[in-house]
């Protein structure tokens, strides 16, 4: 049981937590034991995502002051919140354990603003991440660069086979 006192500084934790990210990704979890929990949160962890089991009642009040505060009604059941200012990862690691375990469902994420259902949540974790976007850039920008190099360099190295094969022959 927490103490007023306790109640009062989680309170305060969770608003600054609230406040001070991007975006938050809501899935109930019953059914689910703590090794699965915490392969999750570790996933979580190891991508700068904070996955938190929540106490609800308590996480509301803390909600009612910040930006997430639309969020509150689904803040019912066995709950737990990947808070962090990725949503994409967020969105991708939840998708991820969701489609490989029925116990662990999606229910609602909150990004730039405004509430997101569950339907939004799957389509952002299909999303590409920022590192996968940027490698495909470059990817698209690097290829036109090798194909100009690869025609510049291919007489010279045709000439390079010519003179190689008919050195052979005498």
């Amino acid at each position: 049981m927490m103490t007023k006192e306790q109640k009062k500084n989680y309170v305060d934790e969770m608003k600054k937590i609230f406040s001070s990210n991007e975006a938050v990704m809501i899935a109930h979890y019953k059914g689910l034991n703590v090794n699965q929990l915490d392969k999750i949160r570790n996933e979580m962890r190891k991508s700068g995502i904070l996955f938190k089991v929540t106490k609800n009642r308590i996480t509301k009040l803390a909600l009612k002051e910040t930006k997430c505060k639309d969020l509150e009604k689904f803040f019912s059941g066995p709950t737990a919140a990947a808070i962090s200012s990725d949503p994409i990862m967020s969105a991708k690691i939840l998708a991820k354990y969701a489609k490989g375990d029925s116990h662990l469902k999606i229910v609602a994420g909150f990004m730039d603003g405004k509430v997101l259902e569950a339907e939004d949540v799957a389509k952002i974790a299909t999303l590409p991440t920022l590192d996968e976007a940027r490698a495909k850039i470059v990817g698209i920008l690097s290829t036109p660069a090798q194909k100009i190099m690869s025609i510049l360099l291919a007489p010279g190295s045709k000439i390079a086979i010519l003179a190689h094969a008919k050195s052979k022959k005498n």
